[in-house]
């Protein structure tokens, strides 16, 4: 079996990206064309994960990366093809049902903290739409247990955050709701190098020890790719390369576009 499927015949097809993602399929998007408004940015997209496997989309700005994540969490106009997840249809989900019925959870870019509110009600922000606010609180507590950089900083307000604990308390928040899917958008940026360290480990040990399945979109495509079991290219709203992550890291033309090789 290849490690890769490369365009330089045709771009990547379903059994192709079957084959990498072989075992307890957890999201499938099928023939998905989306977009903003009357404005079509993915075209014919497809996308096959299993459970607790790490998927990158990496590629030039307006190949549609984060509209993927948009369009699984119900943020576009989908004008055809499906989104499945379990084997049920979830393409026409509000944001809302697929954090609390089916659980995907959305993690921003950075400034999604709100900075005159406590870490602890940044977190249990992230369970408002539980019916039982007493599982937020439970769910609030792992936290930090967890994380000893939020249980230090609990009373105090997010704003005294340094990015890198800003970027974990926006993970963490969307642990609240206990997803099984993270769509993570972007966790690198505006980070210094040790923070972004520090974020990939936590993603890994929630992917490792937590089996969440993660979708990322990252323009540090080598960390990205260091960190995912499998990656996509994406150029003008398609996959034009996919492949295991180590794999695309090697492959010239991933390295002459994206990773400055």
């Amino acid at each position: 079996m290849s490690d890769q499927y490369s365009v330089l015949g045709k771009a990547p097809g379903i059994d192709d990206l079957k084959n990498l993602s072989p075992d307890n399929t957890h999201l499938t998007i099928s023939k998905l064309s989306a977009g903003y408004g009357k404005m079509e940015i993915l075209h014919d997209f497809n996308l096959t994960i299993s459970k607790a496997q790490s998927l990158c989309l990496i590629g030039p700005n307006g190949a549609g990366k984060s509209t993927i994540l948009h369009s699984i969490y119900g943020f576009t106009n989908i004008f055809s093809g499906k989104i499945e997840m379990d084997g049920k249809e979830i393409t026409k989900l509000s944001p809302a049902e697929k954090l609390k019925s089916v659980g995907i959870a959305y993690i921003l870019q950075d400034n999604s903290v709100f900075p005159d509110m406590t870490v602890e009600e940044n977190l249990l922000m992230g369970g408002y739409i539980k019916d039982k606010t007493e599982e937020s609180h439970q769910e609030a507590e792992k936290i930090f247990e967890k994380y000893e950089r939020l249980r230090n900083r609990r009373n105090q307000l997010a704003k005294v955050l340094s990015g890198g604990e800003r970027r974990l308390l926006e993970i963490s928040r969307a642990l609240v709701m206990k997803p099984s899917i993270l769509l993570v958008d972007e966790p690198s940026i505006g980070l210094e190098p040790k923070y972004i360290d520090m974020v990939f480990e936590i993603l890994g040990d929630l992917k490792k020890n937590e089996k969440k399945t993660i979708i990322l979109v990252e323009q540090n495509a080598k960390k990205g790719l260091q960190f995912a079991d499998i990656g996509y290219v994406l150029v003008s709203g398609q996959t034009a390369i996919a492949g295991k992550g180590d794999a695309l890291l090697e492959n010239p033309d991933v390295g002459r576009l994206f990773l400055g090789g």
